[in-house]
């Protein structure tokens, strides 16, 4: 399995704005995506950063993901409100 795990820090004036974008986002990547097997959003209790847990069948199935047209529209509308974005890839041994 092909793991992505990304820390996102929003620009304070845009926060409320990009949780939405991005529970939306990855709804719809839950939800029609076939090689998406796991999307979860979470936040940092201490600073409000969200942190992203997102599970693939493989590096196709991220790719195709990078580029299906709601994440497109997604990373285009939030692109301007992020401060800080860290993506990180694994690859799943266990289980």
């Amino acid at each position: 399995m092909y793991v992505v795990t990304v820390v996102f820090e929003a620009k304070p004036e845009h926060a409320e704005a990009f949780r939405a974008a991005m529970l939306a986002n990855a709804k719809v990547s839950r939800e029609t995506e076939p090689g998406c097997r796991q999307f979860d959003v979470c936040v940092e209790a201490e600073t409000g950063s969200t942190f992203l847990y997102e599970l693939y069948d493989d590096r196709a199935a991220f790719e195709a993901h990078l580029a299906a047209a709601h994440f497109v529209a997604f990373d285009g509308a939030v692109r301007g409100w992020i401060a800080r974005k860290d993506v990180k890839i694994y690859e799943r041994i266990s289980p």
